[in-house]
């Protein structure tokens, strides 16, 4: 007769239920934030290296492509030394290097701030704008701000 203490007999499956340990339970606000905080650790830590290492100096980055090739400034550029500015407080210099990333970010910790309180009621992620009217929009936004810092009248966007 087998002994009922070891468990289930070979090649049957174990009916009791996993119980899971405190502070992991999937309704737990631990639980719920695991990605936003994720999410943030790593941008933190990206942010963090950019605020170190000061994109001003030649040589810790690698140049814009497009700007290198045809000496046109991308949207991008200038977003890291706009992110260097504003992890040492000077939110002027952040706003000369790139004003649509230093737009981009405030827009981005707001969507992280949203995720969160979604996140703590128990819905879902936070999801961009999905009408095509909001892609469109910004897409003529961003698509502007190049077109006019690479015109001689827009050199105040330029970084």
């Amino acid at each position: 007769m087998p002994d009922r203490t070891d468990g289930p007999p070979e090649g049957r499956a174990d009916n009791r239920a996993h119980v899971p340990s405190p502070g992991t339970a999937p309704g737990h606000p631990a639980r719920r934030l695991a990605a936003p905080l994720g999410v943030a650790a790593a941008l933190g830590t990206a942010v963090a290296y950019v605020g170190a290492v000061d994109p001003n100096r030649p040589g810790h980055y690698p140049a814009c492509p497009l700007l290198r090739h045809t000496g046109l400034y991308c949207p991008g550029c200038g977003g890291l030394r706009s992110i260097h500015a504003l992890c040492h407080g000077d939110l002027t210099a952040a706003l000369g290097a790139n004003a649509l990333a230093v737009a981009g970010y405030a827009a981005c910790a707001l969507l992280w701030l949203l995720w969160c309180a979604r996140a703590l009621r128990g819905g879902g992620g936070t999801a961009p704008p999905r009408r095509p009217a909001h892609w469109w929009t910004l897409g003529a936004l961003v698509l502007a701000f190049t077109v006019l810092r690479n015109l001689p009248f827009g050199s105040s966007l330029v970084p």
